[in-house]
């Protein structure tokens, strides 16, 4: 290979890199093992993970533990789902696009909106494709971006990156510190004849819920679009629909309705939209239709991106197909059907809002914030919450999440999740073992 790009040599070839990057040494790896001497070095490794089975887990931030039932594993890890790829086929794809289209249908549902597409990565990179769509509808003419109040900080950095060369002015518009919300009036001072969109997320980064229909009327006020971005899912069985509340585009991260909390993915992002703006949209849009004879089929209706027309005019770069994790959230919320997650969504916030009049009463702990919240809130401490999650751990509770591994001043605060797996007696073993760590 050398030989063939015109390189004498390895360090004639890594000449352009500067030394300071270069490591200078052998990679420290150990040397090769056998199967047997592999399968124990790893079970070695495996052994020193935390893992949430057989614990109380009260963390959130993005990431949240429902109970999913067995047949939704069951049915994903079939053949002709797990291993199918994109489908490019459609005579020999049915089943993939059947699931895809109902993932669509599902997600509209919940919702409120026209269509929802499918193939998203996760709920960061679909907030921000969805603010690109936004951008896009303008035909360019707009290029101001305002993110209001707490939106997810991960969700942030994406957006950061992206927008590093892209051209885009990025607004920020901060909550207020008591309520944890952000105000609308200060939203809609912030939007401009420049603004292409007004993005969100509610309930946001610490568990309040936003003025969604304010926000919504703020943004479209000026001429621009209302983006919502959703991390907890299940929200939606409680909170009204935000396509009923005036917001344009709905993003987030649907792992809490199927793929499970694992190490970080994968997990399954959404993006929901109106009609109108169908042509502009990202990733894939299953389409169901009749052949010839009058038979129901399936087929990819839209599907913008480089590997179906030239790469300089594809809407994104989305293009892996990730539709398994998709069907773990369509199988989860066939079952569970309206009354399913309206249920589930109500059992979680009643679990939120016992556990906070519990933690409160503990000497030195009060909630920072005053702002209706579903099923998440922040707490303050007396001490480090770094420090309380970590003596937590060793008793066998999982909680809160720092926000210190956020963003700075706050080492004291702690962010707490609650599902419909954290019952009176899980809520009870978290403030006597908080009590005993304070």
């Amino acid at each position: 290979m050398l030989r063939e790009i015109g390189a004498a040599s390895l360090d004639e070839l890594l000449a352009p890199i500067p030394p300071e990057l270069r490591l200078g040494r052998p990679l420290e790896l150990p040397g090769p093992l056998s199967e047997p001497e592999l399968l124990e070095a790893m079970g070695e490794l495996a052994a020193r993970n935390r893992v949430v089975a057989g614990k109380d887990s009260f963390l959130g931030a993005g990431a949240y533990r429902h109970h999913v039932p067995a047949v939704v594993d069951h049915l994903l890890q079939r053949g002709e789902f797990f291993t199918a790829y994109t489908p490019y086929q459609p005579e020999i794809s049915q089943g993939t696009l059947q699931a895809i289209f109902e993932f669509q249908t599902l997600v509209c549902q919940l919702t409120g909106m026209d269509v929802a597409n499918a193939s998203m990565y996760e709920g960061g990179t679909a907030f921000v494709e969805g603010i690109l769509l936004a951008v896009r509808q303008h035909r360019g003419k707009r290029r101001r971006v305002v993110v209001a109040g707490e939106v997810h900080p991960w969700y942030r950095d994406v957006l950061e990156t992206y927008a590093a060369n892209l051209d885009l002015v990025i607004v920020d518009v901060a909550a207020d510190p008591e309520t944890g919300r952000v105000d609308p009036e200060a939203v809609g001072a912030a939007v401009d004849a420049e603004t292409a969109v007004v993005a969100w997320q509610s309930p946001n980064f610490v568990g309040v819920v936003e003025r969604t229909d304010a926000l919504a009327a703020a943004a479209r006020g000026a001429g621009a679009f209302a983006l919502q971005a959703i991390a907890e899912p299940w929200a939606l069985g409680w909170l009204e629909a935000p396509g009923k509340l005036g917001v344009d585009i709905v993003v987030g991260e649907l792992q809490a309705l199927g793929p499970a909390v694992s190490f970080g993915g994968p997990y399954v992002g959404m993006l929901a939209t109106r009609k109108g703006m169908v042509r502009a949209m990202p990733g894939r849009l299953a389409g169901m239709t009749e052949d010839v004879e009058g038979r129901r089929g399936f087929v990819l209706a839209l599907a913008t991106r480089e590997q179906h027309i030239r790469r300089e005019r594809a809407t994104s770069n989305i293009c892996t197909n990730s539709a398994l994790m998709a069907l773990a959230v369509t199988i989860h919320l066939a079952l569970l059907g309206p009354s399913g997650i309206t249920e589930g969504a109500r059992v979680s916030r009643a679990h939120a809002h016992e556990a906070l009049r519990r933690l409160a009463a503990l000497p030195g702990v009060r909630r920072v914030h005053s702002g209706p919240f579903f099923n998440e809130f922040v707490l303050e401490f007396p001490r480090p919450a770094a420090e309380v999650a970590s003596a937590l751990a060793e008793r066998g509770i999982l909680g809160p999440v720092p926000l210190s591994r956020f963003r700075a001043g706050e080492e004291r605060r702690g962010l707490f999740a609650f599902t419909e797996l954290n019952g009176p007696a899980a809520i009870e073993r978290l403030v006597a073992g908080l009590g005993d760590v304070l």
